[in-house]
């Protein structure tokens, strides 16, 4: 896919990896749909930020835990703001550490609706506005431990597994007009409770003995948008620690 004059749609794009996102692609031409739930004035300071750097964007409001709501609201925003919509990243995550002795039926519920139900209608409303001429691109946030078992962030990593078969599943339903590719990133940046020292530890055991960045990931994102033969991948951005 050529990027430039394309349009995409990115959950969670007012901070962090979703933010870089943001920025890259407008880098390479795309206008923006920012989705933030309460970060308005980040999402409107990265709103400026993709302005000044010639490209078009607006920031939509949405409550992803109400996912059929929240996807026809920001599908139908980016529609009425640049008449189509190309692209769809599904970023906005719910990240907890909880085990199954630990976890409460709130805990399942914010990591699977946020995680999980609100990418399923959201990619659900973006395929319905594809045109029969056009093509789009999916590309959904997963994590490299939804592929391995492991103890703590249980309600997380089912979350993203499911996210994986969601991946999987859509790239062959909507081949081959739509792309549905993910991107599993590893140690990128600490969670919001913690600071600098989570990575320089996680770096310990892996493989390269660094943690990635952000550009990594969007390093990823821009590999699989502009490839016309990639669907159902899930490409892993860990510097070798899933090994």
């Amino acid at each position: 896919m050529d990027l430039k004059g394309k349009v995409a749609v990115i959950t969670g794009a007012a901070v962090r990896i979703g933010r870089t996102m943001a920025l890259t692609l407008a880098e390479s031409g795309v206008d923006i749909c920012i989705h933030y739930r309460s970060s308005k004035q980040e999402a409107e300071q990265t709103c400026k930020d993709i302005q000044r750097l010639g490209r078009k964007a607006v920031a939509v409001s949405a409550d992803l835990s109400d996912s059929q709501k929240a996807a026809s609201e920001v599908i139908d925003a980016v529609i009425t703001e640049f008449g189509k919509v190309d692209i769809l990243i599904n970023s906005a995550s719910v990240f907890e550490n909880k085990s199954l002795m630990a976890s409460s039926e709130d805990d399942w519920d914010s990591h699977l609706d946020i995680n999980l139900k609100a990418p399923y209608f959201l990619c659900q409303q973006f395929a319905k506005s594809i045109k029969p001429e056009q093509r789009g691109h999916i590309v959904n946030l997963v994590d490299w431990r939804a592929r391995r078992a492991g103890i703590g962030h249980l309600p997380y990593r089912i979350s993203k597994a499911g996210l994986v078969t969601l991946t999987e599943c859509l790239a062959l339903e909507l081949a081959p007009e739509i792309q549905v590719n993910a991107i599993a990133p590893g140690a990128i940046l600490p969670p919001p409770d913690q600071d600098a020292s989570y990575l320089e530890k996680r770096a310990e055991q892996i493989p390269l003995q660094r943690a990635g960045s952000p550009h990594d990931v969007c390093q990823a994102l821009l590999y699989l948008l502009q490839s016309d033969f990639v669907t159902g991948e899930v490409l892993t951005v860990t510097g070798g620690e899933q090994l």
